[in-house]
């Protein structure tokens, strides 16, 4: 018997150069049906970064929301594209404004929204929403 399962895939590790540029994991795949619009939706519930301010970590649901045009994002890539904000100081405006510009120069989709729901700080929940709108087909 193996010290460790092995059925249940592999250790993902970001290199120092992946958490500092994480848009280099990103990866794409072209859109199965680039002529219809439907949307995609991912909800990542475990994302977490740091207050630049206070150096506390600061928990948010980010929802991805999108219409492809050609290219798709790759789930897996995208997972640990959020993981690289872990230890980066970023305000809540600063992450999801970063996840949308470096989506958008990724898939260059026809519509996409990121929707970053922070967790209570001090009394308060933050949400972000910002909206990205392509060319008209």
């Amino acid at each position: 018997m193996p010290d460790s399962p092995t059925h249940l895939g592999h250790k993902s590790v970001l290199s120092e150069a992946q958490i500092a540029d994480p848009k280099t994991i990103l990866d794409a795949f072209p859109n199965p049906f680039p002529d219809r619009d439907y949307q995609i939706e991912f909800v990542f519930p475990e994302f977490t970064s740091v207050c630049p301010v206070t150096g506390q970590p600061d928990f948010a649901t980010i929802t991805l929301q999108y219409v492809p045009d050609q290219r798709c994002v790759e789930m897996k890539s995208l997972k640990l594209y959020y993981y690289a904000f872990r230890n980066k100081g970023m305000f809540y405006e600063s992450v999801t404004n970063t996840i949308r510009d470096e989506l958008v120069a990724l898939l260059k989709p026809r519509r996409l929204k990121v929707i970053g729901a922070f967790n209570a700080r001090g009394g308060t929940v933050g949400t972000i929403t910002v909206d990205y709108v392509g060319s008209v087909r």
